[in-house]
């Protein structure tokens, strides 16, 4: 019991290390000054009030306090896909043999005839073995 339920948690855990491995995010901060305002992930990041002001106030000073720093997560994108033709000769003989005697393991069993499929047993009146007192030990 417990080996299948180690062996089951272990297959989750890879299927999920593959999946994330494979997955690409884009983490948006906004900053007011040296202060952090938001993070954000999955949508845009929500500006500051002081956004706004800071915009009209840039046209006369020429400095902004706000800014907005992107970090981008790259996934994997490379992941090895091999097809049968890029294996070598060794790994394709025992591919094919295995296949073919896997898929002739389940062969079906021939069709066996029955020959008192449709006979009827007698009715039974009285037990012979009880009258006779005749029993197998």
């Amino acid at each position: 019991m417990i080996k299948l339920v180690l062996h089951k948690s272990f297959a989750v855990t890879l299927a999920f290390l593959v999946l994330f491995s494979t997955v690409s995010l884009t983490i948006e901060k906004h900053f007011c000054g040296d202060v952090l305002v938001d993070v954000s992930i999955f949508t845009e990041v929500e500006k500051c009030a002081m956004e706004a002001f800071e915009i009209e106030q840039a046209a006369i000073t020429k400095k902004n306090c706000c800014k907005d720093q992107i970090d981008f997560v790259q996934g994997q994108k490379d992941l090895a896909i091999k097809t049968f033709d890029d294996l070598e000769f060794e790994q394709q003989l025992f591919l094919t043999s295995f296949v073919y005697s896997y898929t002739n393991l389940f062969e079906g069993l021939p069709e066996q005839i029955i020959p008192h499929k449709d006979y009827s047993p007698p009715n039974l009146v009285v037990d012979i073995q009880l009258l006779n007192d005749t029993f197998l030990i």
